[in-house]
């Protein structure tokens, strides 16, 4: 039998918005394409830059869609950008969430202190929310200009989704660069921290990164030096993976996740 794509790696670290799904829609030929890896014995990982959803939400949304996982499979920014201001804060400090009731839950494992305010706030902890307004903004604003450690769970600047892009965290991360002049650290993609946790969860010793963006995706990948997987079923495009130059684009590129299953 001929090697196909799968058969080069041990674990696969898929990305979701616009890689297996787009919004509450399925792409199709997803669930049979992870479903057919899983019978090679590889590992799976979805891992997601978006913090609004908790592990579990994003499991029990992969379900419903008809894939079988379960919530140890899945690898959210929350969880990264939690465990980074974990190593660098001491037990109980306050911090100040931008974001869900999924993303204060992350803060809580991690046996720290979530609030809203500025007052106190040690680090500021920021991921998406659809209902995060300037109050918000201004209270992480006012933190982070008093020494507050700031995290931004990721730098998306924008959200797949069925009705089209729409903003995504890296939108609202921006306006507190322009607010506060200053960087955040970044957990998930490009950043390397969510990927090379999701690989040593799995023990991988040879993952393959899977996305639809090259700014994140890809780029993750080419950060953590591990190969990649464009597939064209979300944000960017094949001629704009050959627009790049050669070290910053994907191993392959493929036309969804069924190239996973063809010869390389």
């Amino acid at each position: 039998m001929s090697e196909t794509l799968v058969d080069r790696y041990d674990a696969l670290l898929i990305d979701l918005d616009g890689t297996v799904y787009r919004g509450e829609e399925v792409v199709p030929g997803a669930v049979e394409a992870v479903a057919k890896a899983r019978e090679h014995g590889v590992g799976i990982r979805f891992v997601t830059n978006n913090a609004s959803r908790s592990p579990q939400a994003v499991a029990d949304h992969l379900l419903e869609l008809g894939f079988d996982t379960s919530v140890e499979e899945v690898s959210t920014s929350s969880q990264a950008g939690a465990a980074m201001l974990a190593e660098r804060l001491d037990r109980r400090s306050t911090v100040l969430v931008l974001g869900t009731k999924a993303l204060e839950a992350e803060v809580l494992k991690r046996g720290l202190v979530p609030t809203d305010t500025a007052d106190g706030a040690v680090a500021v902890l920021q991921g998406l929310s659809m209902d995060l307004g300037w109050r918000e903004l201004a209270e992480a604003a006012v933190a982070i200009r008093s020494g507050a450690l700031w995290v931004a769970c990721n730098v998306d600047a924008t959200l797949p989704t069925e009705r089209g892009l729409l903003p995504g965290n890296g939108s609202l991360v921006a306006a507190l660069k322009t607010a506060t002049d200053q960087e955040p650290l970044v957990a998930g993609k490009p950043a390397t921290p969510l990927l090379q946790q999701a690989a040593k969860d799995l023990g991988a010793q040879r993952p393959l990164v899977v996305g639809d963006r090259l700014d994140t995706d890809i780029l993750g990948a080419v950060n953590a030096g591990m190969d990649s997987l464009l597939v064209l079923t979300g944000v960017s495009t094949e001629e704009d993976a050959q627009a790049l130059p050669a070290e910053q684009r994907p191993t392959y590129v493929g036309a969804d996740l069924s190239a996973l299953h063809r010869l390389p």
